[in-house]
């Protein structure tokens, strides 16, 4: 088994078995956006105490690599500040991930890390 065999079971069982997934009793932090190319749909939600992400959920809907995503990036992101948060890149979801993402796929994974960005700048809607 190869690590890209690896990292897509890992993938497939954040999918099947997200973890972090529904909603916190009074966040201090909501976002919610979509993709309108493909359907997916993420809403984020942070507990944040000084400064510090103390919980996060994430609910929505959409493909195996968009849900596993975001579940992935709350397992990270607890105990991290916002500032931490926005510094979150490209190449953090990449290497979260494992594995080739091809252009179509790529916004799919970048989806949840993009509503946690605009949820961490406070951002009412994402800027066109």
């Amino acid at each position: 088994m190869t690590s890209d065999d690896l990292y897509r079971e890992a993938i497939l069982d954040y999918y099947k078995h997200p973890r972090h997934k529904g909603h916190l009793d009074s966040p201090d932090i909501q976002y919610h956006d979509h993709n309108p190319f493909c359907g997916d749909e993420i809403t984020v939600e942070l507990k944040v105490e000084d400064g510090v992400v103390i919980d996060a959920a994430f609910d929505g809907h959409g493909c195996a690599i968009s849900q596993a995503t975001a579940s992935m990036l709350m397992e990270e992101i607890i105990g991290k500040s916002l500032e931490d948060l926005k510094a979150l890149d490209k190449e953090f979801i990449l290497e979260m991930l494992g594995i080739e993402i091809g252009p179509v796929r790529l916004k799919c994974a970048l989806l949840p890390l993009k509503v946690l960005k605009a949820g961490a700048y406070g951002l009412e809607e994402w800027p066109e």
